[in-house]
């Protein structure tokens, strides 16, 4: 079996109102799929349903090869996740928490408490009350908890927002050596493009409720990262040029700089002579590596605050 998760034509709707819509994903056994969106494109929704929290609307969710219902406990135990903020009782300490979670999980192993608090590098914290805890220890508890039982899949919900660049690098780390050295499936939410960039091996771009990408990622590196910077001071006849006369269709107009990017396989020599044909002066036309930041902005459409991978 290829895929450990599988969602066909996934959709949720709220008041008449679609805010996930015929998603289908494919996620295979033993990779990290980096799920990208802006905030409210429908990424925790999508995995709020995954992990039965929320009823679809429409579409089916299959995990391990089986379709996934309102009763299906024993496809959920073979699961862990993080959705949202992790919620802990605050007046007790690491260990009892992670003690009521084996509890309640039918998982008896005491020793597992200790190995998992190392992994996430909660060392001597174990008897210290949660209260006391920083966002980045609750966030390294809140995944010790996800793992403790050793699922099979784990799903995390954007777990690297709010922490510094030291405990983002740590939980990277960590995101890789239950990857590869544990064999853990993982599907990780984030707006953070750089973050996802560095771990993932598929991505799936959601926007507006819609997966519009998937990919792997050294497919995505290999197809789109060169493009055809065009420098003019009449950028609008430029970009009417390309459009209209050259049928260039891919392309982003920088208008601070008076810059063209296009992503389209098109000639230096054809975008020169029909520039020079329609008037339109040219500064300078060059090839150059386009940052991925760049392709993904593109993809989801949009220059606003919502629409930003930061």
């Amino acid at each position: 079996m290829t895929y450990i998760l599988r969602t066909h034509q996934l959709t949720k709707t709220y008041n008449g109102e679609a805010v996930v819509s015929g998603v289908d994903m494919n996620i295979k056994y033993g990779e990290i799929y980096g799920f990208l969106g802006p905030n409210g494109a429908g990424k925790t929704t999508i995995m709020k349903m995954i992990t039965n929290l929320v009823q679809p609307s429409g579409g089916e969710i299959e995990v391990f090869g089986e379709k996934v219902h309102d009763t299906s406990y024993e496809v959920l135990k073979r699961m862990g996740s993080i959705i949202e903020y992790p919620v802990f009782f605050e007046k007790l300490t690491a260990r009892k928490n992670l003690e009521l979670h084996c509890e309640y999980m039918g998982y008896y192993d005491k020793q597992a408490i200790t190995e998992t608090l190392a992994l996430v590098n909660l060392v001597n914290v174990e008897n210290k009350p949660v209260k006391d805890f920083s966002l980045g220890m609750k966030q390294r508890l809140g995944l010790a908890r996800a793992v403790i039982t050793k699922p099979e899949i784990l799903i995390l919900d954007e777990p690297v927002n709010g922490l510094d660049p030291v405990g983002m690098h740590e939980l990277r780390d960590l995101f890789m050596k239950l990857s590869r050295q544990y064999g853990i499936t993982l599907l990780i939410s984030s707006h953070n493009l750089s973050e996802i960039e560095q771990i993932a091996d598929t991505i799936g771009v959601i926007r507006k409720g819609k997966l519009i990408k998937e990919a792997p990622m050294e497919e995505i590196r290999n197809a789109h990262t060169n493009h055809i910077e065009l420098v003019v001071k009449d950028y609008p006849k430029a970009a009417f040029v390309l459009e209209n006369k050259l049928n260039v269709r891919n392309f982003r107009v920088r208008e601070d700089k008076n810059i063209i990017n296009i992503y389209d396989d098109f000639s230096q020599n054809d975008i020169i002579q029909s520039m020079i044909q329609n008037q339109v002066t040219i500064e300078s036309i060059v090839h150059k590596k386009q940052p991925l930041e760049d392709y993904f902005l593109q993809l989801i459409g949009g220059d606003g605050p919502n629409a930003e991978f930061n």
